[in-house]
């Protein structure tokens, strides 16, 4: 297998050092090809070097690391963004699936990161760009995009197609208002915690659905929502009340 090339940025130089150390210990698989504490200089070594994949830190002084990849539109490399706080950037950086290692860096964690990095992913770095500014502001509109990795890559898609989301063991599949269903490698523990804010609700252990396209509502001991494409999901009972609240807001 051929070597993968990288370029670590990272204002703080003990977090440099300790990822480079594991990364040459751990990870022989990964060519180190500059070890940067600023980030203009890590802009113009990107663009000369264009490595495979860069380690950015988000919370740089200055320019901070999305900031820097506004610099970067041409750059087709992967993004591992290394971070040592701020849940609101995580979901953001998870909409988009780029991968993030969580300061101080677990060797376990960093091996299985390197690890995704030698599959070939379908969707363009810029587009994925893209996806992770859109879920970094503050408006949540199911215009939004998302992406999921699937068995053979990522796809995007938008969550207003999106009518809801069954678990399946260790998957989970997405079921559109055109009719068609795809299978991701997402729990949907994820997806929920990711997609609260867009009007997804889930109703029952393996259900989460879209509020938008609850049609009807039969009562029961936890009752059914009636989806917009006839779809009828049940409602668990300790789930119920917050749902009734929910559609009726």
């Amino acid at each position: 297998m051929d070597q993968i090339s990288t370029i670590l940025i990272d204002d703080e130089r003990s977090c440099l050092q300790n990822l480079e150390r594991k990364l040459a210990e751990f990870c022989p698989e990964v060519r180190i090809i500059a070890v940067v504490e600023q980030p203009a200089e890590a802009i113009f070594l990107i663009k000369h070097h264009k490595p495979d994949v860069i380690f950015l830190d988000i919370e740089m002084p200055h320019l901070n690391g999305f900031r820097m990849l506004n610099e970067l539109t041409d750059y087709q490399g992967e993004i591992i963004f290394t971070t040592a706080y701020s849940q609101y950037t995580i979901e953001a950086i998870r909409f988009s699936a780029f991968d993030y290692l969580m300061k101080p860096v677990v060797i376990e964690d960093l091996q299985a990161a390197v690890k995704r990095l030698t599959r070939q992913l379908a969707i363009r770095t810029k587009d994925r760009l893209d996806v992770l500014r859109e879920a970094l502001t503050k408006n949540h509109s199911q215009d939004d995009r998302i992406a999921v990795p699937t068995g053979d890559g990522l796809e995007l898609i938008q969550m207003k197609n999106v009518v809801r989301i069954e678990s399946s063991s260790n998957y989970s599949r997405i079921y559109f208002m055109a009719g068609k269903s795809l299978l991701v490698t997402r729990l949907l523990k994820e997806f929920e915690e990711m997609l609260r804010p867009y009007r997804f609700f889930r109703v029952h252990n393996i259900h989460l659905i879209n509020l938008n396209y609850v049609r009807k509502y039969i009562r029961g001991d936890g009752g059914k929502a009636i989806m917009e494409n006839g779809d009828e999901i049940d409602v668990s009972r300790r789930r119920k009340d917050e749902f009734l609240r929910l559609i009726n807001g």
